[in-house]
């Protein structure tokens, strides 16, 4: 990974090194000011709209864009290679900012006194089914006789979900209600869910999108990916507030799997890779202070990658948007330690899991709370393993009769 150098102060066990930059929409509280782009770095978060104004981005683009006076990065990342080859920002060759004080106290502003959101207006939302695991372990549960079907290994299956539904962590989730059918001939009843579920997954953010009726080729599919983020999919799909680029993601490519039968032409990769991006669930009982990591799972392990998934969204001529977003589907490995969700962690509820502090758990429980962790590590001179990636998400349920599902997440990229 090229080394780079900043006058900003970075710790070296922070979240956010200069390796890896991602990019965020942000508020101060009790600010008229509206939301703004900005990036991590360190403890400190920059805001591009500040930067922009004070004309450090001096490229032929960004010089006549507006695009980070934007209340979200859809604009930005639409223009993905022009715009980001001109965000050349904490440089120490870049003196206006290092040695204006004034200035910087305007453009980064301490991580903890602002409020992030939506990074992007989701124009859509789409949900893949893409690990072979995860299909093969809810069908042995539902069909056993024919757990995954012939079509599932011809092309990536996926799910239109609404986009008004996507919410930035730290939102309140109401526990979903609908009609459910008991054992027996006894009629359906409506309530809430008895089956809250978490789903470990992560999301592909579309960055320049594709004309009506021109489908994307699947060795270029790349190029319109802007970055991914944290997603979990239940009642309210919930993704993290920083999207981590595929560029600082490069370190950590890996071979996908081998995919039998092979695809047709349009899905066949010249390179088909993945990303060895490490992910665990833990879960927090209220009024505990210990945690119970339930499974490790890992991007690499899906069947479908990233390009094949936005390839066969377009094949019919469907046209991406920049700030589209892409789910993979719960992430599940191939051991019982590595499944995405409690429903087959517990094999729908029949076989209970134990946390630490000897309480257990068929679904999630009033007062839980969630935590997902995913992390890159970058071996350096074969002697120490460090990480690159680092993103937390803590959710809660308040107890009593409350049906409000409270989140707050911490989402940290690092190189430590």
């Amino acid at each position: 990974m090229a080394t780079k150098s900043s006058f900003v102060d970075v710790d070296a066990d922070s979240h956010f090194p200069l390796q890896n930059l991602p990019y965020g929409v942000f508020r101060i509280p009790n600010c008229a000011e509206g939301p703004r782009p900005g990036v991590a770095i360190g403890g400190l978060v920059l805001d591009l709209s500040v930067v922009a104004s004070h004309g450090l981005f001096d490229g032929p683009i960004l010089t006549n864009s507006d695009c980070f006076q934007q209340n979200y990065h859809d604009k930005h990342i639409g223009g993905l290679d022009e715009y980001n080859d001109e965000v050349i920002i904490d440089a120490d060759d870049e003196p206006t900012l290092r040695d204006n004080s004034s200035l910087r106290e305007k453009a980064l502003l301490p991580m903890n006194s602002v409020e992030m959101v939506l990074p992007i207006v989701i124009g859509d939302y789409t949900d893949f089914y893409s690990s072979f695991y995860h299909a093969k372990n809810c069908g042995l549960m539902f069909r056993p006789e024919n757990p995954i079907h012939p079509n599932w290994f011809q092309l990536p299956i996926a799910y239109h979900g609404r986009a008004s539904s996507v919410v930035i962590s730290g939102s309140d989730i109401i526990r979903p209600k609908g009609q459910s059918h008991p054992v027996g001939n006894s009629p359906p009843h409506f309530g809430p869910t008895q089956k809250l579920d978490f789903e470990l997954e992560m999301a592909a953010v579309v960055g320049p999108g594709n004309e009506p009726g021109k489908p994307v080729d699947v060795n270029e599919a790349e190029n319109h990916i802007f970055g991914l983020v944290l997603m979990n999919d239940w009642s309210g799909t919930t993704i993290s507030p920083w999207i981590v680029t595929l560029e600082a993601l490069e370190e950590f490519a890996c071979d996908a799997p081998n995919q039998d039968p092979r695809p047709l032409p349009y899905l066949t990769e010249k390179k088909s890779k993945n990303y060895d991006i490490s992910l665990e669930v833990a879960i927090k009982p209220a009024g505990e202070e210990q945690s119970s990591v339930v499974t490790r799972s890992n991007l690499k392990h899906l069947y479908w990658t990233l390009s094949q998934q936005l390839a066969h969204h377009t094949i019919n001529g469907c046209n991406l948007r920049p700030g589209d977003l892409l789910g993979t589907g719960t992430i599940s490995g191939p051991v019982p330690e590595s499944l995405g969700c409690l429903l087959e962690l517990t094999l729908n509820g029949q076989k209970p899991i134990s946390l630490n502090n000897n309480s257990t758990r068929k679904f999630l429980e009033d007062g839980d709370e969630v935590v997902f962790t995913g992390f890159c590590k970058l071996i350096l001179n074969q002697i120490a393993g460090k990480w690159l990636q680092d993103w937390v998400w803590e959710v809660f349920r308040e107890g009593g009769s409350s049906s409000t599902l409270k989140k707050q997440h911490i989402l940290s990229s690092s190189l430590s």
